[in-house]
């Protein structure tokens, strides 16, 4: 990871840096503020939908919604709206953009070249996006050219963390080169301006008289409403832009209840998904590598395979020495994502059930970041005996189904959103420093800072903690792991949050609350993983490793300088249960 400030440090930078990008927070931006205030109160008064959610100021001064890119917390009201389907998703917009231009792309001939755009699909293996690019190049005899956009707005918007960001550049050297072996060049540019995108794409396809743009959908709100826009920009251009979908087995809004309305809970979904895939099976269905470019387009393109691929932009670059280890701890590319699955199945799959939720042992086979980065698609581990099974292949489908329906910063169950947090700042740099007293706590948030990574297990525990035994607000966390995680996927983060915080898609019931005390007895029993994590505490001897200042050890632990337990549990499951209940209860827009 880069060289860290302490927490309450970068806390700070941030909100100065938040106030200085936004002119209305400068002294000398009280008419900007004042006109931005009546323009959103007119909108407010012309679209009663669009009034900002009562608590937005706590939210912005807490870094949950960042305004230099997204509007204010929406209201109870407008996510209702959405979940009631009276407003159209994001989704469905780009749907509706590809049904109205579909009579236009249709009479699109092929020019002089077909593109492929990369995006969060970097793999050249079972690439449906890719693989229909090659087909259409090939009929027409002309050249495919892959293109990617870096873009560091894009990466600040969505939080993509060091770490990540290191990982999927590394991974477009590996597929620069695949690619190349196929003489199919991969040009990758970095845009600044994240709106500048569409057009310079369009740009793009016109300098190399390419007639045809080919993606894989993703299903995140900003993305989604940007294809929309791309869609309609080339038809207006006589150009054609087709879209797949590829992420997931069963694309979203396939599926839906008996009444036609969304999967809130994850079993009778995957009842649906078993029967669906069943009904069609051709779902499962795994495309080939793309065709050899013609001889004659290494002269053609020539330029494309010269172009170097930009540095790791330097808000995102990992210090030398963390960049170092991490590298060894993740390689990257879609060889490596095949490998990993291969050598689990053949050492631990066996073992898998048993192991799986003791995060001392390495029970799983840990491809979250190649399924995060594209570099492994879905549809290879539903192939795959034992690790493809039709739970987990319906797993990711959930994922992707929650990540069209979920919009950034609004819990699934809107009444939720009125929940009376806790901001406390030494509470949160505590958890953020793996500081709260609890050792399996504190072991799982240090690894995350250590490795960009934590097992799952850890990542349900420390996300209860923060949310029903701190009682902070879960966004906060839900943002801090995306800052760190290497596999910080939206939908899976987002998911893993609404669970453990009781207020997504599938949660568990908010009266619910792990015991992190038992919670570590369980899974770690002898605490293997806490004395790897917490050195302070390596020998503390028998069961006092789960409790040290509560089983005999406070003088050890205090000497070696481990902390004590910043909340008591049981008072603390109480001040939630009643927090929780008032919430949901409250009559709150």
């Amino acid at each position: 990871m880069p060289s860290q400030l302490s927490i309450s440090e970068s806390l700070t930078r941030r909100t100065a840096s938040k106030r200085k990008a936004d002119p209305s927070n400068s002294d000398s931006g009280d008419a900007i503020k004042g006109k931005k205030a009546k323009l959103e109160n007119s909108t407010t008064m012309s679209d009663p939908l669009r009034a900002p959610h009562p608590s937005t100021e706590e939210t912005e001064e807490n870094g949950i919604v960042l305004r230099k890119y997204y509007p204010h917390e929406m209201s109870n009201a407008r996510a209702q709206a959405y979940n009631n389907n009276e407003i159209p998703r994001p989704i469905e917009q780009l749907t509706a953009a590809l049904e109205e231009t579909s009579k236009a792309r249709s009479k699109v001939e092929v020019k002089d070249a077909v593109i492929h755009w990369f995006k969060m699909d970097l793999r050249i293996t079972d690439n449906r996006a890719l693989w229909e690019a090659s087909e259409k190049a090939r009929e027409a005899g002309v050249p495919l050219i892959c293109i990617y956009i870096v873009s560091p707005q894009d990466f600040e918007a969505h939080l993509t963390a060091p770490v990540r960001v290191d990982f999927m550049m590394r991974t477009l050297h590996v597929l620069k080169r695949d690619l190349a072996a196929l003489d199919i060049p991969l040009y990758v540019e970095q845009v600044e301006k994240r709106k500048e995108i569409p057009n310079r794409i369009v740009e793009f396809m016109e300098e190399w008289g390419a007639s045809h743009l080919f993606a894989n959908m993703e299903y995140e709100v900003d993305e989604l409403r940007r294809e929309a826009e791309m869609v309609r920009l080339c038809a207006e251009r006589g150009l054609s832009m087709e879209v797949f979908h590829d992420t997931c087995v069963v694309p979203p809004g396939a599926l839906h209840t008996g009444t036609g309305k969304q999967y809130a809970v994850y079993s009778p979904w995957y009842r649906s998904w078993v029967a669906h895939v069943h009904a069609n099976p051709e779902l499962l269905n795994t495309f080939e590598k793309p065709s050899r470019n013609p001889p004659e387009a290494r002269d053609k393109v020539a330029a494309l395979f010269d172009c170097e691929t930009p540095d790791v932009p330097e808000n995102k670059r990992l210090s030398e020495k963390d960049a170092k280890r991490l590298h060894s701890l993740w390689p990257a590319g879609e060889h490596e994502a095949i490998d990993r699955v291969e050598k689990f199945c053949e050492e631990r799959i066996g073992q898998y059930t048993e192991r799986r939720n003791i995060p001392a042992q390495a029970g799983t086979a840990s491809i979250s970041v190649h399924l995060a980065a594209g570099t492994l698609s879905a549809r290879t581990p539903s192939g795959r005996p034992g690790l493809g099974t039709r739970r987990r292949s319906s797993m990711l489908g959930f994922k992707g189904y929650r990540r069209g329906l979920v919009s950034m910063n609004k819990p699934f169950k809107p009444e939720y959103s009125n929940i009376a947090w806790s901001y406390n700042a030494s509470h949160f740099t505590a958890w953020c420093e793996g500081r709260t007293g609890f050792p399996i706590v504190d072991a799982a948030m240090r690894q995350m800072q250590s490795m960009g990574y934590m097992h799952n297990r850890c990542r349900m525990i420390v996300a209860s903690f923060l949310a029903k035994d701190l009682l902070i607000d879960w966004r906060m966390g839900e943002r801090f792991f995306m800052e760190h995680l290497i596999d910080g996927d939206f939908a899976s983060n987002n998911g893993g949050w609404g669970f453990s915080s009781s207020v997504g898609v599938d949660p568990q019931p908010y009266f619910r609350i792990f015991n992190p005390l038992l919670q570590s007895e369980k899974f770690d029993p002898d605490g293997t993983y806490i004395r790897k994590w917490v050195p302070e505490l390596a020998d503390v001897k028998g069961k006092a490793i789960h409790d040290p200042y509560g089983r005999g050890a406070a003088a050890q632990a205090k000497n070696a300088g481990y902390p004590k337990p910043i909340v008591d549990h049981k008072e603390s499951r109480d001040r939630a249960l009643s927090a929780y209940k008032a919430g949901i209860g409250r009559d709150t827009a």
